[in-house]
């Protein structure tokens, strides 16, 4: 009797040890497929609102893709395991938090966020080919979660660093979306891109409405797409500031969540 004991602990450790990751986060065994969700672009989509105990719950029904590309229940910040990321401590609250929220509750489906985005980025960088590989590992990334749902959708937030050349802007983000959709085999692939901020922290004459002009008709110029408002949103520290606060990431989120739920009518 007490060898079989001895037999039953060991496998329980065993178990155990095996539903944790590198660091320490409890993995899950996916009965459900998810619906998976890839969040990529700059520093507003890597999370930059103030994390505070409120916003640290553990998710219902939501789950992060690690670092050792697998799923495990999603706990902020939710760009901790982007692999081009900057520093852990300049991770905090993006628009992904209240958008797996909002899909889940209308939903009621399992999510599953793969989270890869870069602050400070410029789209130059995005593209296939380009030497920082940030497309490669979105790419990689999107491969291994595969196995565990079907992508649904891309998040995308960035703009911030090529503000000045919306014309050019344009034409390499039509390239860069038919680039995943073909990587990924989905020519319908839905792709939600956000408008930066609309406070004048440009310091040139247009601001950041001709951009934002550009990336609110970007239905007209890139099929199965649709764009996020910024209007009414605030910033982070003021208005020389690009980032969002904390509440305007979770009313980004919703809206982000808003235009996948209505492309689904």
């Amino acid at each position: 009797m007490k060898y079989l004991f001895t037999l039953l602990l060991l496998s329980f450790i065993v178990q155990h040890a095996s539903s944790q990751t590198s660091t320490g986060a409890k993995t899950f065994d996916p009965i459900p497929s998810l619906d998976l969700y890839l969040c990529i672009g700059q520093s507003n989509m890597a999370g930059r609102g103030t994390l505070h105990v409120g916003l640290m719950d553990t998710l219902k029904l939501v789950y992060l893709l690690n670092d050792i590309c697998q799923f495990e229940q999603a706990v902020n910040p939710l760009n901790k395991y982007s692999t081009i990321r900057k520093e852990i401590a300049m991770q905090q609250l993006s628009p992904c938090y209240s958008f797996a929220k909002e899909m889940v509750k209308e939903t009621g489906k399992p999510v599953g966020l793969i989270v890869n985005a870069r602050g400070g980025s410029s789209i130059k960088e995005w593209m296939k080919g380009a030497k920082e590989n940030y497309y490669g590992e979105a790419l990689k990334r999107v491969h291994a979660a595969t196995k565990y749902g079907q992508i649904k959708a891309i998040l995308w937030h960035q703009g911030e660093a090529d503000i000045c050349c919306p014309e050019e802007y344009r034409k390499i983000l039509t390239q860069f979306v038919k680039d995943l959709r073909e990587d990924l085999k989905n020519p319908t692939l839905f792709f939600v891109a956000g408008e930066v901020s609309r406070w004048d922290w440009t310091r040139n004459k247009e601001g950041t409405s001709h951009f934002n002009q550009m990336i609110s008709s970007i239905s007209s110029f890139i099929p199965y797409s649709a764009c996020v408002s910024s209007i009414g949103l605030t910033p982070l520290k003021d208005e020389s500031d690009p980032h969002f606060d904390a509440e305007s990431q979770l009313i980004l989120g919703k809206r982000y969540a808003n235009k996948i739920l209505n492309s689904c009518k």
